[in-house]
């Protein structure tokens, strides 16, 4: 490595522990002043390019953009305002990867929360394959205060007329059908008052992200319940007079 008359960007970028590309990156930018050229034109680096490209370095590796290095070194005051500007990114990163940890924790000691979104960890393992996928649905078709609605319902215990209707088969008869209809729809209608918002669902798709996620969002109702399901609730909504009665 030549030492004599300077070092070649080359040997400075490997003292530095870096690239040459990195280097000639700081001379566009003007971090880095260009040095002197010999008389067969190759550059010649001093101890000070050294120093100034560690320095560089440094504030790079602790996350500081190099667009604001120059405000840093303008004044006291301009590399306050970018350091605490950092700390308050740091920390959000930090909180936002400790929250991720906890959630793998979670994944860890009960494998069917990878299958959810964030905040529906109580009685995950009580919900069905297609419950967790529709929930996961949900996550990118509703706005948030949708999914926290949904994540209390999910809290609540489920009641004998809800296990008797996700118990439901095809092959119910109508008299079966229509029962647990009867049955079912004052506890519909209680939940809708429980958790008033939701009514809102039913407005033109309100607290939807967009036409094509409301379509999404009642393909999946179709494809989570078996016919037998969805027959039971068209009829709770005639019951509780928010479709009209066919025929």
């Amino acid at each position: 490595m030549r030492m004599k008359g300077g070092w070649s960007t080359r040997d400075l970028a490997e003292i530095a522990g870096t690239t040459v590309k990195t280097v000639r990156h700081y001379h566009r930018v003007g971090l880095l002043e260009e040095p002197e050229r010999a008389a067969n034109g190759y550059k010649q680096y001093r101890i000070g390019h050294l120093v100034r490209l560690l320095r560089l370095r440094r504030l790079v590796d602790l996350g500081v953009p190099l667009s604001d290095i120059a405000a840093m070194e303008e004044s006291a005051e301009g590399a306050e305002q970018v350091l605490r500007a950092l700390d308050a990114e740091l920390a959000a990163s930090i909180e936002r990867q400790q929250r991720m940890r906890d959630e793998v924790a979670g994944i860890l000691r009960q494998r069917e929360l990878a299958e959810l979104p964030p905040g529906f960890g109580e009685n995950a393992g009580a919900l069905s394959d297609a419950e967790r996928a529709f929930l996961l649905v949900c996550s990118r078709i509703f706005e948030p205060w949708v999914m926290e609605t949904l994540q209390e319902m999910q809290t609540e215990p489920r009641s004998a007329v809800g296990r008797e209707f996700d118990a439901l088969t095809e092959e119910a008869s109508e008299e079966t059908r229509q029962r647990l209809a009867e049955r079912y729809a004052p506890e519909v209608l209680r939940v809708q008052q429980d958790h008033p918002r939701l009514t809102t669902l039913k407005e033109q798709g309100a607290g939807v992200h967009g036409p094509r996620h409301w379509s999404a969002f009642l393909q999946g109702i179709v494809e989570m319940y078996n016919p037998a399901q969805i027959d039971v609730l068209q009829r709770v909504n005639v019951i509780l007079g928010w479709t009209p009665a066919s025929g």
